[in-house]
């Protein structure tokens, strides 16, 4: 049997009193995309917190159980920055780094050794083709990033996620700050990415996870509801709870 390249069992997560995540436990395989919906504070976006271990910069965060990439629990991993280049990672709004266009995307190869600039070029144009920034930034690459409009510092920020090269791709409600048109464009570059790794995609657009995902899983009050292939979870779902949210009844 193939090893999942994601595994949580029975994890935990308390934020001193409050309980973010409640004993869940699930597996992804490789190479495939799982949508995660719920409500707000459900306990998405802890969830993916606990993948590559941004977690850690919670002081009050308290993780019990195992989470584990590729087989090996992520606790256990000395070196954290090894396992964030595995794990990219894309959080709602955009971070942009304080430095052109271009060293956002070439500074994370540099960092692991990338110093060929014919390479680095044909990295970043890859990147922001991508994120679907390329035409839009070609001409002014050594503009600073923080300059560009929200919209486009959020597909900078994919782009930047994706120089890494990463095995697993987190996307926490990336398409937030931008338009419809371009979002589903990047919808489809999601699609091919997946073939080359596992796409974690959290989003509060229902329809979304329908479209993208082929598994999804429903989180509601830190619990998991239900996970499953797509098409069950938005025509049967085994759940009341999840047939509810997922045609609108809440949330």
């Amino acid at each position: 049997m193939t090893t999942p390249i994601i595994e949580f069992e029975d994890v935990t997560v308390r934020y001193q009193d409050h309980v973010a995540l409640d004993g869940i436990s699930f597996q992804v395989p490789r190479n495939t995309i799982l949508g995660v919906i719920g409500p707000a504070n459900s306990g998405k976006t802890t969830m993916l917190k606990c993948i590559n271990r941004t977690i850690d910069f919670i002081d009050s965060a308290k993780v019990s159980g195992k989470v584990a990439v590729d087989g090996r629990d992520v606790r256990t991993i000395r070196n954290v920055y090894t396992l964030r280049r595995r794990v990219g990672m894309v959080f709602p709004l955009p971070v942009g780094l304080p430095m052109s266009i271009y060293e956002n995307v070439a500074y994370a190869p540099r960092r692991a050794g990338l110093h060929d600039r014919a390479e680095l070029d044909e990295l970043v144009e890859r990147c922001l083709r991508q994120a679907m920034l390329w035409d839009e930034v070609k001409d002014r690459l050594t503009t600073l990033g923080t300059k560009l409009s929200g919209g486009q510092q959020q597909r900078l920020t994919l782009a930047r996620a994706l120089s890494h090269r990463p095995e697993i791709l987190c996307l926490d409600e990336f398409s937030i700050a931008i338009d419809p048109v371009t979002t589903m464009k990047i919808e489809d570059v999601l699609l091919e990415l997946k073939h080359e790794m596992t796409i974690v995609l959290v989003t509060n657009l229902v329809q979304q996870a329908h479209r993208l995902a082929d598994q999804t899983a429903f989180l509601n009050k830190s619990k998991l509801v239900e996970i499953g292939p797509t098409e069950k979870i938005f025509s049967s779902p085994a759940e009341k709870l999840t047939y509810e949210y997922v045609t609108g009844g809440f949330g």
